[in-house]
C-alpha cells in the first residue's frame, strides 16, 4: 500500500476518546472476531428471491476464516488492499469478516457501480486483489473486469463468487473461486496490527468527478460502530438491512453493528418493499433505518397494512435530506423518528435517542453526539451564534484520518484537527443542528452521493450539447435526484431523455446518477465571471417543488 499522509489525533482529544470507552485500542479485526465468536449461534439470513442463504453466524465465520487462509497462502496479508464488490450475499460477510482478521486494508464498492468507478478505485487505491461476483442481475462483472485489465497492472489476484453456486460458469485465466479459498486451512485468528494503521478506504463523490478515497483507522471505524450502538434503543428483535454491504450505512448497519449489539444478521438482496414487508411478518424483524427512500417505499407500498407498524415503531433516517412531510407522515402513524447527520468521512456527528423531544428529533438533524464537537464559522472563520448559518466544522472519536490523496487532507483538515464538511447549518439555542445547505456540488440520492462533475463532464460528450449543469431537485421519494440543465450548440436537436440515458449507460455510469429531469434552457445563470449559479437552479426547483405541494394541500381532499 502506498504511504499514506494522515492526520494524526491530539493526544489529549486521543485520552478523552479512550476514557470515554469510545476508543477501544483493539484492531478492526479483533474486535470483529469477538463479536463473531460471542454471536456464533445466532443466524444469518440473506433473504432473496433467487439466492435465499439462512444458516449462522459461526459457519460463515469459519467460511471467512477459511477464505482469509487461503489469501494468505497466495501472499496477501496484514497492511494489503484488498477490495470487494458483492451483492448482499453471505459471501460479501464472509469477505468483509475475514479480510479484517487477516488484517488487510479493505476497500468495499458499491455493488452497482460501473466498470468507470471500479476501474478507477482499484487503480487509485492500488489494490493487489479483488473478490467480486461474476455477474449479477444485467451486470457482468467479469466482460468488464476484462476491460479494464490492461490498466490495472497492480492487481494480482481475482477471486469470483458466482451467482449461481449450483452451476458456476468457467471462470477466465487469472481468476480463483471463491469456494476453492474457502476450502483451505483457516486463519489462525485475527493478526495483531496497530489500531492507528489504515483499515478501509471508502470511496464517496464530492464536488470531483473522480471519487475520494476516504481512509478510516483500526479506531475510528470500531468507534463508529460503538456509536451506533449507543443511539439505538435495546431491541430484542433484529433488522433487515437493505443498503447494499459495500455502502457506509449496509457495511455499518448490516455486518457490524448487529453482531455489536449481539443479534442475528438478516441482509436483504434487493430492496422489493413487498419482500421486505413480507420478512418483517415471517422473522419478526424490525424496520433498520437508514436514507429516508427506505421507509417511504415502505409506506407507499400497496401491500403495507397496519400490521406492519408494530415492526416499524422507530425509524432512524440519515444520508440523505429528510423532508419534513416525511416526518410528519410517519409520526402520524406512530412511527419515532430520529433524524441523524454524517457522511463517510464522518459518520456520526449528531444525532439524538429516542427518549429526547421528539419535535427535536424530527424537525433537526440531531445535537453532537457522544465525544463529537461541532462549530460553525463564516466566510471569515468566525464563529457564529445560534439562528445563523455557518459551515459547520466537526473532530470527534469516529473521525477518517485522512484521503489517498494528500492534497485533499491537507485541505479537510484546519487546525486543531476540526474537519471542514462543506455543509452548511443552523444551531439552536439548545444546541441542535439542522443542515441548510452545502457548499459542495453533490447530489444525495437514497443516501448515495453523486458528483454533478462527474454527471456533467459525461453529457457535455452527447452530440449538441453546449453546457450542462446538473444539480440536485427535491424528491419526496428519495430525498433527491438529480436535474440536468443543458444549453445546446447553436441549431441543434434536444437530446430525449431515452438518448441521455443510453448515452450515460454506454460510458459506464451508474444508472443511479442518470439525471431523472431535462430542462433545456437559452442560458444559464451566471457571476460576473461567467461562473453557473448553481444555487439558482436549485432554489428554481425548491420553489416549484413548494408550489406544487402547495396546490396539493389547498385541495378540499387534503383537508
Amino acid at each position: 500500500m502506498q504511504t499514506l499522509a494522515l492526520r494524526q489525533t491530539d493526544p489529549e482529544l486521543a485520552a478523552r476518546y479512550r476514557a470515554e470507552g469510545l476508543w477501544t485500542d483493539q484492531s478492526l479485526g479483533s474486535f470483529l472476531h469477538r463479536c463473531l465468536v460471542r454471536n456464533g449461534r445466532r443466524e444469518l439470513r440473506v433473504w432473496s428471491a433467487n439466492r435465499p442463504f439462512r444458516s449462522s453466524i459461526a459457519e460463515v465465520h469459519d467460511q471467512a476464516l477459511r477464505m482469509a487462509g487461503g489469501l494468505a497462502e497466495r501472499g496477501i496479508g496484514p497492511g494489503d488492499v484488498v477490495a470487494f464488490q458483492l451483492p448482499n450475499w453471505p459471501e460479501a460477510a464472509a469477505a468483509f469478516w475475514g479480510l479484517a482478521c487477516l488484517g488487510a486494508v479493505l476497500v468495499p464498492v458499491v455493488h452497482f457501480y460501473g466498470p468507470k468507478e471500479l476501474g478507477f478505485i482499484l487503480e487509485q487505491s492500488g489494490a493487489r486483489a479483488l473478490i467480486t461476483a461474476d455477474r449479477f442481475g444485467r451486470a457482468d462483472y467479469l466482460e468488464a473486469l476484462e476491460g479494464l485489465a490492461p490498466s490495472l497492472d497492480r492487481l494480482e489476484l481475482k477471486v469470483v463468487v458466482p451467482a449461481d453456486p449450483g452451476s458456476p460458469a468457467p471462470l477466465p485465466p487469472g481468476c480463483v473461486a471463491f469456494a476453492e479459498l474457502a476450502a483451505s486451512e483457516r486463519l489462525s485468528g485475527p493478526a495483531a496490527l496497530d489500531p492507528e494503521s489504515p483499515a478501509l478506504i471508502a470511496y464517496t463523490w464530492g464536488t470531483t468527478s473522480d471519487p475520494k478515497g476516504v481512509v478510516h483507522t483500526h479506531l475510528s471505524l470500531t468507534a463508529e460502530v460503538i456509536q451506533m450502538a449507543r443511539q439505538w434503543p435495546a431491541e430484542e428483535r433484529p433488522g433487515l438491512m437493505g443498503a447494499p454491504v459495500g455502502h457506509a450505512i449496509g457495511m455499518l448497519g448490516g455486518l457490524l453493528g448487529p453482531l455489536y449489539r449481539g443479534q442475528a444478521v438478516h441482509l436483504a438482496e434487493v430492496w422489493h418493499p413487498p419482500a421486505i414487508l413480507a420478512a418483517f411478518l415471517e422473522a419478526d424483524l424490525v424496520f433498520s433505518g437508514g436514507a429516508t427512500y427506505f421507509l417511504t417505499s415502505l409506506l407507499d407500498d400497496p401491500s403495507f397494512r397496519p400490521e406492519h407498524l408494530s415492526h416499524m415503531r422507530r425509524a432512524g433516517l440519515g444520508g440523505s435530506p429528510v423532508p419534513k412531510a416525511v416526518a410528519d407522515r410517519a409520526q402520524k402513524l406512530g412511527i419515532e423518528i430520529m433524524r441523524s447527520y454524517g457522511s463517510t468521512e464522518h459518520p456520526s456527528i449528531t444525532g439524538a435517542l429516542y427518549d429526547e423531544p421528539a419535535d427535536k428529533r424530527a424537525g433537526t438533524d440531531g445535537h453532537p453526539l457522544a465525544g463529537v464537537e461541532v462549530k460553525l464559522l463564516d466566510e471569515a472563520g468566525a464563529p457564529v451564534g445560534p439562528g445563523t448559518p455557518g459551515q459547520i466544522f466537526s473532530r470527534g472519536p469516529e473521525l477518517f484520518a485522512g484521503y489517498t490523496d494528500p492534497s485533499l487532507t491537507e485541505k479537510a483538515f484546519w487546525p486543531g484537527g476540526w474537519y471542514a464538511t462543506g455543509d452548511i447549518g443552523v444551531m439552536d439555542e439548545d444546541g441542535w443542528l439542522t443542515i441548510t445547505d452545502r457548499l459542495s456540488d453533490i447530489i444525495i440520492r437514497g443516501g448515495e452521493n453523486i458528483s454533478a462533475g462527474e454527471v456533467e463532464e459525461q453529457l457535455l460528450r452527447l452530440e449538441g450539447v453546449a453546457e450542462a449543469a446538473v444539480v440536485a431537485a427535491p424528491d419526496a421519494r428519495l430525498g433527491e435526484h438529480a436535474c440536468a440543465f443543458l444549453r445546446l450548440a447553436p441549431g441543434a436537436r434536444a437530446p430525449s431523455m431515452e438518448e441521455v440515458r443510453a448515452h450515460l449507460a454506454g460510458a459506464g455510469l451508474a444508472r443511479q446518477k442518470w439525471p431523472e429531469e431535462l430542462r433545456v434552457v437559452q442560458d444559464l445563470p451566471r457571476t460576473p465571471s461567467s461562473k453557473v449559479k448553481k444555487y439558482v437552479l436549485r432554489d428554481q426547483l425548491r420553489a416549484e417543488a413548494a408550489a406544487r405541494q402547495a396546490s396539493l394541500d389547498s385541495r378540499p381532499e387534503a383537508t
